[in-house]
């Protein structure tokens, strides 16, 4: 009986605090539905099948095609008017190439934010990789319309999302940070940067870290069911809050199925480890990685925008843009443990 009681305490904790951040500062109610509507499967393909295009070569870190990736993604903030805070009109984080391994070219992180209402100093920072591997040696591009074009088009719909609250007089109350970095599949290199070397919002500031790398497609495991679902890593690494919030979250508004079998601390794939939360993590900032899992396309030339599954894309950035809502609207900054 004390465990069900502490169990009905901790829903009813987490249900008052959802519906307290969903009201303005004029005590009105938030239509929160309404902007995570704006992320639409249309949008998403749209953007996923130039992103995704060979025009683009395969985004490979500090080649031409990556070079074209980055003023996609600027162009779209700005056409969205959505700044960067690094400097009007600026939105790319310059790496050298000194900074990458010997015949990778300088390459940039993209950076824009929506600054926050009431807690403008406390960050959520939303992450995707911008690159891919390029060109095969047989001339065939890795268009990497999975690893990571999906990652990188849901932001630029959250960031969208984001934008239509704000426009509303119902900005985030913490500062939101939408960040595209370069040289993940090359190492980590881009969010290490940023983490390490030059961290534009002060990472004791950096209340989470949400990071999406591939979200659009389906893993052998899950294509019978026919439900949605995402691999959730790292979520409980950090912040027993963090892992009971996106819970909640995920219970309220979709009932996605959440496979937490990459986040088993002896999982031979070490996931935790191979995406660019890890140099959150590492920083003792809690973090969420989502993952659809691999596939027999992954890393491939057939890694192609033809084999989204764009309904599944569309609700899977939804959650992500209402868990990332849940965490800036917040009384209380999350706990680490």
């Amino acid at each position: 009986m004390k465990n069900l009681a502490m169990l009905f305490c901790a829903t009813l904790f987490l249900t008052s605090c959802s519906s307290s951040q969903n009201k303005n500062k004029n005590d009105k109610e938030i239509n929160i539905k309404g902007y995570s509507a704006t992320i639409t499967s249309a949008e998403l393909k749209d953007m996923l099948y130039t992103y995704a295009s060979d025009d683009y070569e395969g985004r490979r870190t500090g080649e031409p095609g990556q070079k074209k990736a980055i003023e996609f993604i600027k162009n779209n903030y700005e056409s969205n008017n959505i700044p960067s805070p690094i400097a009007e009109g600026d939105y790319f984080q310059e790496i050298p190439a000194s900074y990458f391994g010997s015949g990778i070219n300088d390459s940039e992180n993209v950076v824009a934010y929506i600054k926050g209402s009431e807690k403008p100093e406390e960050v959520i920072i939303i992450s995707a990789h911008l690159d891919h591997i390029g060109v095969s040696k047989n001339g065939d591009i890795n268009n990497g319309a999975d690893d990571d074009g999906s990652g990188t088009v849901a932001i630029l719909e959250i960031a969208e999302a984001f934008k239509a609250a704000e426009k509303d007089g119902n900005g985030p109350k913490r500062t939101i940070v939408f960040l595209h970095v370069t040289g993940e599949e090359i190492g980590l290199y881009g969010s290490r940067y940023y983490a390490d070397e030059d961290p534009i919002f002060p990472l004791k500031n950096t209340v989470a870290n949400l990071n999406i790398d591939m979200i659009g497609r389906i893993d052998p495991k899950h294509e019978a069911s026919g439900k949605n679902y995402l691999y959730l890593i790292g979520a409980d690494k950090l912040s027993k809050e963090l892992h009971n919030i996106s819970e909640e979250v995920n219970k309220k508004y979709f009932n996605l199925e959440f496979d937490y079998t990459y986040n088993d601390d002896n999982d031979p794939n070490r996931f935790y480890y191979r995406s660019d939360h890890y140099n959150f993590a590492k920083n003792n900032i809690p973090v969420i990685f989502y993952f659809n899992g691999t596939h027999a396309d992954y890393h491939r030339p057939s890694d192609t925008p033809d084999k989204i599954n764009y309904d599944f894309l569309e609700t899977r950035a939804k959650l992500i843009f209402h868990t990332a809502w849940e965490l800036a609207n917040r009384e209380e900054r999350i706990k680490l443990d």
